[in-house]
């Protein structure tokens, strides 16, 4: 009868070790959630009234007028864009630029007249289903909706999204809407 051989190796000696560090690793995390204080809920605000998540409460100074804060959004949006629109145009028509930078800046410029043109597209088509005002921000990937609503219900929400994305392609997780009171 032979004996058996047992050979033990660097391998073997490695994968011992990381499940004895697994072990202790779960022994500790069982021992910190055991022993972890209890969560002690928020104190109600001076008035007596509750705040729930979302909710806001103006702190001293008059309430922000929210139809300044769209037309100041979209000066904001029309500013960046135009000084994109001029380094882009100063790299076409600028002299020391090579054919492939002015082709580059030339693709990058119609690649922005579209996202702005989809912009304005999707603002009014937003509107036009009954919101009152919006500012869409729209970079190639991502998709950030503000939208002037007493709160978005999930049915309203999904139809700002359908009227996105029937206007751009954008993966689902990197479109925000975001509602302003």
């Amino acid at each position: 009868m032979k004996k058996p051989h047992v050979i033990i190796g660097k391998q073997q000696i490695i994968l011992a070790g990381m499940t004895l560090i697994l072990g202790l690793a779960v022994y500790i995390n069982y021992v910190a959630a055991q022993t972890a204080p209890e969560l002690e809920a928020t104190e109600v605000i001076a008035g007596g009234t509750s705040i729930a998540y979302g909710d806001t409460q103006s702190v001293g100074g008059s309430a922000p007028d929210h139809a300044a804060y769209f037309a100041q959004a979209r000066i904001d949006r029309t500013q960046s864009r135009d000084e994109a629109i001029e380094t882009l145009s100063m790299i076409i028509n600028g002299g020391d630029s090579t054919s492939e930078e002015q082709t580059v800046a030339t693709e990058n410029a119609v690649a922005m007249s579209k996202l702005i043109e989809a912009e304005s597209k999707i603002e009014n088509l937003i509107i036009a289903a009954g919101f009152e005002d919006c500012v869409v921000y729209l970079d190639g990937e991502k998709a950030n909706i503000v939208v002037k609503s007493d709160g978005l219900t999930a049915q309203q929400a999904a139809q700002i999204k359908s009227i996105l994305l029937n206007e751009v392609d954008v993966k689902n997780e990197n479109i925000r809407i975001f509602d302003v009171n």
